[in-house]
């Protein structure tokens, strides 16, 4: 039996199945530690959660909006109590470093867990590298939301044998069995929340400089809210000869399936996204999806020419492979094919066993001297 310590810090609707089938599995004694209920900026209505957890006393200091530092010293004290024979983090919050320190003073395997990727840690200061560095030289096992998130392990000199994959999910088949209506009503949908780094303003301009080549008016559908819903909404009034605009607000997981399915093609004009679960949705809907080479879905859940395009952010650019989409119904549809045959391979259960394979081997290896510093 391993006794399996997972440190997080708060309950994503995507990790809530994948710790589920962790805990039913045989030989396995869950317990999932969690800084905080909800992070300030999260409205997810959230599955029932089936496997052992707890909450620490939340201690959250906001640096910015999204962005959140939790320091729960009672986490060592429910460690304790748990007694487990793998301690698993997820990140480098003190919360963490807590239990990483309790791994390494009792002399347990520690597995570090990252949904990040080469890319989004390039400007990362020095003193966040050293602590990294350390963490990883007494971490035996390394599990990764992407193969991003494996190029940033083997950067650390982390070799690919000691590294396995828990992708970020959805459940596929809720999406795919909403049955296709019988005519698409948008155009377009962005979905996520409104503000600057998702660039919702972006895929509006993208929608308008689409209706000029099209030599018609589109459609477009915003699911979500937040800081720049009013800044979209006064642009939205002024392109009304150009684009027909809907704002549907913040939606909840039951309605997603059937908003994705109305539309033609998804919008994700992210700035920084280390993955992008929407992504997720949108294929598992059977959309095309046009995104930034900013989220961590392009070129592996996202393939160029296969089932989207990768663009740099440029209106124009952006403008004309959507325009293709719309015009060229064989190109729709086998890029809608290929969205549900890649997203196959993202589910639940995959997810757990790869976090299980994770700890297992964990217990049957030591830490190894990292090879090369970033």
């Amino acid at each position: 039996m391993i006794r399996l310590a997972v440190v997080t810090n708060e309950p994503p609707p995507y990790r809530i199945p994948v710790f589920h089938r962790v805990g039913r599995m045989p030989g396995v004694c869950l317990e999932v530690i969690f800084c905080a209920r909800r992070e300030p900026n999260r409205k997810w209505d959230l599955p029932p959660m089936q496997f052992n957890h707890t909450f620490l006393r939340e201690r959250i200091t906001t640096v910015k909006e999204g962005r959140y530092i939790h320091n729960n010293p009672d986490v060592v004290p429910a460690l304790k109590r748990f007694s487990p024979d793998v301690v698993v983090t997820d990140g480098f919050n003190p919360t963490q470093l807590y239990a990483f320190g309790y791994a390494l003073v009792k002399r347990l395997a520690h597995v570090s867990l990252t949904d990040g990727t080469y890319r989004s840690e390039q400007s990362l200061s020095m003193v966040h590298r050293m602590v990294r560095r350390f963490v990883y030289a007494r971490s035996t096992a390394f599990v990764s939301a992407s193969m991003g998130g494996q190029r940033l392990f083997e950067s650390y000199g982390i070799s690919s044998d000691r590294c396995f994959k828990s992708y970020l999910c959805i459940d596929n088949e809720v999406y795919m069995r909403v049955p296709e209506p019988m005519e698409k009503r948008f155009d377009f949908i962005f979905c996520g929340r409104m503000v600057p780094e998702k660039s919702p303003l972006f895929a509006l301009e993208v929608a308008r400089q689409a209706a000029t080549l099209l030599d018609r008016r589109v459609s477009i559908l915003f699911v979500g809210t937040g800081s720049e819903e009013e800044r979209v909404r006064s642009a939205a009034a002024r392109q009304t000869a150009f684009v027909d605009v809907e704002f549907h607000g913040f939606a909840m997981q039951s309605e997603l399936p059937s908003l994705y399915r109305s539309a033609r093609v998804f919008l994700f004009p992210t700035l920084a996204d280390v993955w992008g679960v929407v992504a997720n949705e949108a294929c598992a809907a059977g959309l095309p999806v046009v995104v930034s080479p900013h989220a961590g879905v392009a070129d592996e859940l996202v393939l160029d020419g296969e089932n989207g395009f990768i663009c740099q952010l440029d209106k124009n650019i952006w403008a004309e492979r959507a325009a293709l989409l719309l015009t060229r119904q064989d190109m729709w549809e086998r890029f809608s094919r290929r969205s549900l045959s890649l997203v196959r391979e993202y589910t639940f259960d995959n997810a757990a066993a790869g976090l299980v394979d994770a700890c297992r081997f964990a217990l049957t290896e030591e830490p190894k001297k990292i090879s090369r510093p970033v």
